[in-house]
């Protein structure tokens, strides 16, 4: 770490040490593109914006460390350089993203269902607790855990359990070929298409349904990509990879509409889910985008039957979610919150009403 990167951490714990001191909360920062995410944490801003910087990235190795406070576009400018790139496709949502305001987050794109989620690819990671004391977790290989892995506990954590300053990631190669395929079809011969090919041994590394069209994209060599879409069939789809880009940032002309919008996550089915409103189907039927101004409530009930859960995504003041055994969540958070944040100081409020 450079002594720049190693002032900052210094002054870092130091804030925080005072504010455990003082029971001052602190509303951790990164580049705050993801502050419309669950709920209003209370506290004085905190940033981590100045702890910038890829540590090691050898590409050979597949292994990348990089400071939190580092933008994205930055690092996988880096890593597409050397032909590589962050293999869950991470929104970004703004110019500013961190990347450990991503792992916070915990965030993945379309590619999901197909390579893994941003936690599956976290092999360590460097934090400060609610206590000022400087953490380190997991590693650069892949093997190094005993015991329970915390570093991947941070990913989705929101930044309640301590601030992340450093994080190892597993990166993979780029795909030399993409290819976009497109079948109009009705949703539930999308569903069953989708559901199939999740036991398949194909390139797929997205699958969308909107508006009377599944988009389906193959990702690897040429002559596989070339192979599985001559099995498949469908249409060459004429936007290719802009469609999955503004998928993954939002952009999407679904998502401009003005009704709120709730993400619906469940198990994969071969069978169509009708929610009120307009809805975008992806991750192979596991993740539903729902344009809707039914309340957090009804849908609630609409998901529990399918043993899903809704999460509001913007546009609604309803920050939370359904169907999780909520006692046995809040329970294991406090004691989690208790172990790395004894004074509650670290974003409270973030993930659930009460911490």
């Amino acid at each position: 770490m450079s002594e720049d990167a190693d002032s900052a951490v210094a002054a870092l714990q130091e804030r925080v040490r005072k504010a455990a001191q003082d029971g001052e909360a602190l509303a951790i920062t990164g580049g705050g593109t993801k502050s419309f995410l669950g709920r209003v944490s209370r506290g004085t801003p905190c940033s981590v914006r100045t702890v910038q910087g890829v540590v090691h990235y050898e590409p050979t190795e597949l292994v990348v460390t990089v400071r939190a406070g580092t933008r994205l576009t930055e690092l996988e400018s880096t890593l597409a350089q050397s032909g590589q790139m962050l293999p869950f496709e991470p929104p970004a949502f703004g110019e500013g993203a961190t990347i450990g305001g991503t792992i916070a987050c915990g965030l993945s794109g379309p590619c999901r269902p197909y390579r893994g989620a941003a936690r599956d690819f976290v092999l360590g990671v460097r934090c400060i607790n609610g206590k000022g004391d400087a953490l380190r977790f997991g590693g650069e290989v892949m093997k190094n855990v005993a015991g329970y892995d915390v570093s991947r506990l941070m990913a989705g954590s929101m930044g309640t359990l301590g601030i992340l300053t450093e994080v190892s990631l597993k990166v993979l190669p780029l795909p030399s070929c993409n290819q976009t395929r497109a079948f109009e079809m009705s949703g539930e011969s999308a569903i069953e298409l989708m559901t199939s090919l999740l036991g398949r041994s194909l390139p797929v590394s997205a699958t969308a349904y909107l508006d009377g069209v599944l988009r389906l994209r193959l990702s690897g060599s040429e002559a596989a990509v070339n192979t599985a879409a001559g099995a498949l069939g469908g249409e060459l789809a004429s936007e290719g990879d802009a469609f999955w880009s503004q998928l993954k940032e939002h952009r999407l002309g679904f998502f401009a509409e003005s009704s709120p919008l709730w993400r619906i996550s469940l198990k994969p089915r071969n069978d169509v889910i009708h929610f009120p409103g307009k809805t975008l189907i992806d991750w192979g039927g596991a993740q539903y985008w729902v344009k809707s101004d039914t309340g957090f409530e009804a849908l609630s009930e609409l998901v529990r039957p399918y043993g899903g859960y809704v999460t509001v995504f913007g546009g609604s003041d309803q920050g939370a979610r359904s169907d999780v055994p909520q006692d046995t969540v809040l329970k294991l958070n406090r004691r989690l919150k208790a172990a790395f944040d004894p004074a509650g100081i670290l974003n409270p409020g973030r993930l659930f009403a009460e911490e």
